[in-house]
Parts: C-alpha cells; structure tokens; sequence
C-alpha cells in the first residue's frame, strides 16, 4: 500500500502581510499588528518579516517591541481583511483536492493522494500553491509535504518563508529527530516541563522513550506522542465540507479592569454566559457540562468543571452553575481573565430524560425566554439587556472576530 500525499500549507506572518499588502508605505518597515492596549490586549499578535528578524516575537507587549525594532508601525487587527484573504487561500487549496482541513484561518492540511496524476508529486504540488499563492494575493506560503498530517506540518514549520520542505519516511530521523519535543503538535510547554524532568529533550529521545514510563506519566496521551514521534500518525485529513465536529461553545474575556468582587464577577459571568448561550441556539445544541476558566493578574490559570442536572441552552442555567463555580474556587485575588464554555453537547432534537431531581419546568421556561430575545434581537437589534450590566466599567462589547486570535502567525 503506498504512502499518502499530505501537504500543510502556512500562510507566512499572516495578520502583518495582509496589512502590508493593502498599505504600500507599509512594505519595507518593521510592522505588528497589537491589541488595543485600552481593552488590555496590548501584545503583538503578529509581525511583518523584518519586524521578526529585528527580534520582535508574538506575545512581546508593545514597548518591549519597540525597543527591538525602532521605528515599529503598530496596528489594529481588521479581521474582515484576514477572513477575506482566507476565504481566497481555502478556495484555492479546494483546486487542487476536496481534502481540505482547516487549522485556523491561516493553516490548513491537504491530502493530495489523489492528485497526483493531475498535478504532479507532492513537492510539485506544493511548489505550484506557493506560487499561485504569492500571485494572486500576494501572500507568501510555506508548504510540508509528508506522508502523516504531524510531519506536514513540521514541514511547514522548518524552513520559512516561502518555502517546500519534504519530510519522507527515508529522512525524517535525519531532519526531525534533532528537533526540540516541543517543536512537535501536541507538546506545549507544560508537557515539555514534564518531558525534560523525564530526560526527554528531542523529538528522537521521545520517539524512544519507554511506553509504559510515558503512560505512566501522561496516560493515553503519552503513547499517542511517542506515536508521532515516530511517524505512526494515522489520522485522515477531514474533507472541507465536513467540518470537524463541534465538542465546546465558550467565550471569555479580559475585563478593562482586575474582578475584585463577587459582585463584579456575577455581572462577567452572566454576560458571558449570554454569549455562549447565543451561539448553542444558534448551533441548535444543548449541553450539559458547565466549565469556568480564570485567570489572575499575576497570569496564573485554573479550570473548573460541573455538570447540569439536564441539557440546556439557558443562559441563566449556564450562567447559575458557573458562578457557583467560580465561587467556590475562587481565593478572592484579582481575576483578569474569565472563561465560560459549555460541553457535553447534543442536538437540541435529541429526546431528553426527565428527572424528579430537576426543575424542567423552569428549564423550560428561561429557555422560551432567551428565544423570544433571539427574535427580538434578530428583528430590532440588542434592544434587551441586563440591567446590572449597563455601565460596567470592566466590560465591552467582545467582538466575535477576537476569536479569530489565536491564529497569529
């Protein structure tokens, strides 16, 4: 049976580039792209090439950027202008294959298995959607080619940018095994803490390491791991049409100030919670594990977790649980991050069992009540709102394209 064909294509500097595309006076400076300071998201979110070899990284804050690269043009992020240029890109990755799998707005896996007879081998491939990339929007792409989506991947990341790299089951020891653990999908920077403690430094000590120590250490996870390492990736790569399936609906912000009080809480907690709620309508899932992420001013997380006694897309059922949550675990230091999500989900279709233990009455009833909101606001707008919630001088209007941040390279 013959290898597959999997190409992971990375849009380079992507938020940067796309600014420096639509400003001329903005090719040959050093540029980031930063959140508002005001709103407390005053980091870089992206860099333009020069601005990265002037030593600017993704996450520095702004003065510190700044000091590495005099002169550094500082801009907002225009998330209609990056979702437009990815639009573009996926529609021109769909060219070649209906394999097409997302990983953020700026990545993608392509199997190109089946390509080959029109288009050539997989460098081949890669080489000609580099170049129509850089032709017809004038971004510029860096492409692995590999037999498993981990190794694609790594691909795209060894050599940037503007670049193909090859990683096949004749090298990969001799180009990856070198490599750092954590340069590896799937090992962050706690695993990597926990690795290096195991003496387990690079990609090649992991691919060796003793099995049992690992799952002993890191559960199934660790074997998955060792897997990779050594090639043994098995998973497909998703068709574009068939996205992958949602597990969670959360939202989370950065409050304008530190949460100091269990007043103040409730207030972030119930707005939040009427943004999840939205989107679970939306989605037409209910679901029935409430999780609370927060985060304190000296950046150190904690996430807590409880289930609902029935599915719901109530936003008070939601909001009710995860502010006893919040309490409970809360030790009284200022909170400057809070996340609400929702797990556990099914159709809103899906029969539910009723229980002698829970009010579905209620239930009911608040969830009538949030879809008469809906139509409202779909009709007139957000004319509804939470009185405890107007003039709060933590909260803003979270634009839904702040979700797009993570995809920053």
């Amino acid at each position: 049976m013959r290898d597959r064909v999997i190409l992971h294509c990375d849009l380079n500097n992507f938020y940067a580039s796309a600014e420096c595309i639509s400003h001329d006076e903005w090719r040959n400076v050093p540029l980031a792209v930063c959140g508002d300071p005001e709103q407390r998201h005053g980091v870089v979110l992206a860099k333009n090439e020069i601005a990265k070899k002037a030593g600017v990284k993704t996450g520095d804050v702004i003065w510190q950027a700044r000091q590495k690269a005099p002169g550094l043009v500082i801009v907002p992020p225009h998330f209609d202008l990056y979702m437009a240029y990815s639009k573009q890109m996926f529609a021109l990755y769909n060219d070649y294959t209906d394999m097409v799998e997302p990983f953020g707005a700026d990545e993608c896996w392509l199997d190109v298995t089946g390509s080959q007879s029109l288009f050539g081998d997989g460098r081949a491939i890669a080489d000609s959607i580099r170049a129509r990339v850089k032709r017809e929007s004038g971004l510029t792409c860096s492409v692995g080619v590999s037999f498993n989506k981990v190794f694609a991947k790594l691909g795209s990341d060894l050599k940037k940018p503007d670049a193909t790299t090859e990683i096949t089951r004749e090298n990969y020891k001799r180009k990856i095994w070198q490599l750092k653990a954590d340069e590896m999908l799937m090992v962050g920077r706690r695993t990597y803490d926990k690795l290096l403690k195991l003496n387990i430094v690079t990609i090649g000590d992991l691919a060796n390491a003793d099995g049992a120590m690992l799952k002993a250490n890191f559960g199934i996870n660790g074997l998955k791991m060792r897997a990779y390492a050594r090639g043994e990736d098995t998973e497909p790569v998703r068709e574009a049409e068939k996205s992958r399936e949602v597990k969670s609906i959360g939202h989370g912000m950065t409050a304008l100030r530190d949460i100091e009080t269990e007043s103040d809480a409730r207030d972030l907690i119930y707005y939040l919670s009427e943004k999840v709620a939205a989107r679970m309508r939306k989605a037409n899932v209910r679901g029935t594990l409430v999780s609370v992420g927060m985060r304190d001013n000296k950046l150190f997380s904690v996430v807590r977790q409880r289930h609902l006694p029935m599915p719901t897309y109530s936003s008070t059922e939601i909001a009710e649980c995860a502010l006893a949550l919040f309490v409970d675990n809360w030790n009284g230091d200022p909170m400057r991050t809070v996340t609400v999500s929702v797990s556990g989900l099914e159709g809103d279709d899906v029969p539910r069992q009723l229980s002698f233990l829970s009010d579905s009455g209620r239930n009911d009833k608040l969830e009538r009540l949030d879809e008469t909101l809906d139509k409202l606001a779909e009709k007139y707008g957000h004319i509804v709102r939470r009185a405890s919630l107007i003039g709060k001088d933590f909260l803003y209007d979270k634009n839904e394209a702040e979700d797009f941040l993570p995809f920053q390279r």
